[in-house]
């Protein structure tokens, strides 16, 4: 059994007794360990690791202000002590610097509702494990630890005794029950069921063996399975008191209860406080409903993470600090240090640059291009914040249609030759000097970034030369050709070939694109430039309405481990880059829909599950990547550009704050650097 709970010290009952003739534990921090041996994992205790190795106690405190920040939490009864707040085995968390004090309100800015919020909902993020701030190291969150079967095929997790959700009610194995098998696999609440929560595109089942102990059963070996749970947006489990009242599987009088509250049924209540995904951000309409407060149970559902929502608006949400959140310091002081988290919408690029020079947020990093660096980097001094350049891992890249509604554009998209002519027409240098400064390296897309070791690295230069000779060539070959003397190529038929390029700057530089544009006119295509809103270009990527689709894209391989999206079609989720959605329409549909796809992305869809069955890091699994990554780079549905760097912006009064080891989305953001433990100065 490969058992990776903690076990080799017995643990101790969580009092405020003294415990003899014990000292107080001292403040251990990352940069001063105090004499006290490192844990099981890094930067982290389970409290009768720290007490053991320092033959000391931990006492426990609250911050002062919990009571009024837990009273504007509508629904929430007034709080119990901290005793009873807090977990029996909370997770004793090691600050990086320095014990943080209590108070201030950490300024977020955001994109829309929406739309560019994933780095603030990092900073309050909880998951059963997550990744440590190396990239490599699973540790224990809100699972006290894990155990694998011998054939990958069960995962246990075993939780923490008087764990907690925000309105006090317990936290329990019946919650990643719930959250599973009656809202993951639901289609009533979610349509389809998320490419992470299959197996070999099969579901698993979940068993409650007590309520601190709950058991994934999977139908093939996946070993990423964890891997997903520690770097994932989507939590693995669900308030089942709160929910599921309203579910009919769950409580026979669902649809009464919602109608108590002003709803025709109980899958209505879900879908306004759950959404009809997993997305977090989903808006909260009771929120904006106070007559309802005395009928409602709370106006957000509970949560387990350091911040709580309390107010909603279209310019922005208000967030306080959790009263019930089951970490602490090693001073014994209940985490989160900060009252308050402020999130502010502005649609605007230029206006969002506005504000963080002058020094309106405390944190932000996506929807940070490289081209705001300059203008950052000036005023970092004047404005006492502080931007890193630190390496993203997904890079800008292009898709063309092969799913188009136009059947003539369809061809010549889905033409291999015009693929290959419109990478080799990219100057990627030219790129690389003018929107990244010089700052990057070109290299053509593989789905796994970084490019790991079974993959020859000249598979990064497939077609990614800068040739605008071999492109035209090309180009002539499929008959692409000017008809009408204007300068630019025509479609066969003669019909103008203009391609419309709509760019979300949350996801990918406009310069950039123009850059592209141009370099694609050079060699007779047409092109037209307009930024829009992140929501409109997802909505229209998703109608199939694109000529060319284009954000950021790649994901390492640890995620690959665990999300197959990127080898299925159409290629991606809904908040990221995807091509073919007739073909995906058609895999969806079991054939009786959308347009049959090639026999290329049959086998991958067979590599992906097979390679996920693996062991990592053997002969067969290095193998079957290998041809995932073959396969997909030669066929050049994905062009990408140049991988960079992108900027990550701090106000200089956040402390305990660490040095990141990429800008991007892949390992969830900020959540492995441990923002619960970050503290404003005054």
């Amino acid at each position: 059994m490969k058992r990776i709970l903690l076990t080799s010290v017995a643990l101790f009952a969580f009092t405020f007794s003294a415990f003899g003739q014990e000292a107080k534990c001292p403040a251990v921090t990352v940069s001063d360990a105090m004499g006290i041996a490192s844990g099981a994992y890094p930067q982290q205790f389970e409290l009768s690791e720290i007490q053991t190795a320092g033959n000391c106690k931990i006492s426990f405190q609250e911050n002062p202000s919990i009571s009024a920040l837990n009273a504007e939490i509508r629904g929430n009864p007034a709080l119990p002590p901290l005793a009873d707040r807090l977990p029996s085995e909370p997770l004793v968390v090691a600050p990086y610097d320095s014990i943080g004090s209590y108070g201030g309100t950490l300024d977020a800015l955001s994109n829309a509702t929406e739309s560019g919020t994933s780095d603030f909902m990092s900073i309050r993020h909880v998951n059963l494990v997550r990744y440590s701030d190396d990239l490599e190291t699973i540790v224990p969150n809100v699972a006290k630890g894990w155990e694998w079967n011998d054939d990958f095929t069960q995962l246990t997790f075993f939780l923490r005794e008087g764990h907690k959700w925000s309105d006090g009610s317990p936290f329990t194995a019946e919650d990643v029950e719930f959250w599973y098998e009656n809202l993951q696999l639901d289609t009533n609440v979610i349509e389809k069921p998320k490419d992470y929560v299959l197996v070999g595109g099969k579901p698993m089942t979940v068993d409650v063996i007590d309520a601190q102990t709950v058991r994934f059963n999977l139908p093939f070996p996946k070993p990423g399975l964890l891997s997903h749970f520690a770097n994932h947006y989507a939590q693995g489990f669900q308030p089942k008191k709160f929910l599921g009242r309203f579910h009919p599987d769950i409580d026979p009088n669902a649809d009464a209860n919602a109608k108590a509250i002003g709803f025709e049924k109980g899958y209505d209540v879900i879908a306004a406080y759950y959404g009809s995904s997993d997305w977090m951000d989903t808006p909260t309409p009771m929120l904006a409903k106070p007559d309802l407060v005395d009928g409602m149970p709370a106006a957000t559902v509970p949560t387990l993470e350091s911040h709580i929502l309390i107010s909603e608006t279209t310019e922005g949400r208000r967030l306080v600090a959790n009263p019930y959140f089951f970490q602490v310091d090693t001073a014994g002081n209940q985490l989160p240090y900060i009252d308050r988290q402020d999130e502010l919408f502005v649609g605007e690029s230029e206006v969002r640059l506005l504000k963080l020079v002058n020094s309106e947020v405390t944190y932000k990093s996506q929807a940070l291009n490289l081209d705001y660096a300059p203008l950052l980097l000036e005023n970092q001094e004047k404005g006492d914040f502080t931007v890193e350049l630190k390496p993203e891992i997904a890079m800008a890249t292009f898709a063309f249609n092969v799913t188009s509604a136009d059947l003539e554009k369809r061809e010549i998209f889905g033409n291999l030759k015009f693929r290959q002519a419109m990478s080799v027409a990219m100057n990627r240098d030219e790129i690389n000097e003018v929107a990244f400064f010089g700052l990057g390296t070109a290299q053509q897309y593989i789905p796994f970034s970084p490019t790991p070791s079974f993959v020859p690295k000249e598979l990064e230069q497939y077609f990614a030369q800068y040739d605008p000779d071999m492109a035209k060539a090309l180009l002539d070959e499929i008959g692409l050709v000017d008809k009408d003397g204007d300068g630019m190529r025509d479609l066969p038929s003669g019909k103008k070939l203009i391609l419309n390029l709509q760019v979300a700057t949350q996801g990918i530089s406009i310069k950039l694109v123009e850059l592209v544009g141009q370099n694609w006119k050079d060699v007779g295509i047409d092109t037209t430039v307009k930024e829009v809103t992140t929501d409109e270009y997802r909505s229209a990527q998703s109608s199939n309405a694109l000529d060319v689709t284009m954000y950021s894209k790649g994901q390492p391989l640890a995620v690959i481990l665990g999300i197959s999206e990127l080898f299925l079609p159409p290629f991606d989720n809904y908040f990221n880059l995807r091509t073919a959605m007739l073909w995906g329409e058609y895999v969806d549909s079991n054939g009786t829909a959308g347009v049959k796809p090639p026999a290329c992305v049959d086998q991958m869809r067979k590599d992906i599950d097979a390679f996920q069955a693996a062991s990592p890091g053997s002969d067969e699994s290095n193998e079957i990547g290998l041809r995932l990554a073959k396969t997909m780079t030669e066929s050049l549905l994905f062009i990408s550009t140049v991988k960079a760097v992108a900027p990550i912006y701090r106000s200089n009064k956040l402390k305990n704050f660490t040095e990141f080891k990429t800008q991007s989305y892949a390992y969830y953001r900020t959540y492995p650097y441990r923002a619960t433990q970050w503290y404003l100065s005054q």
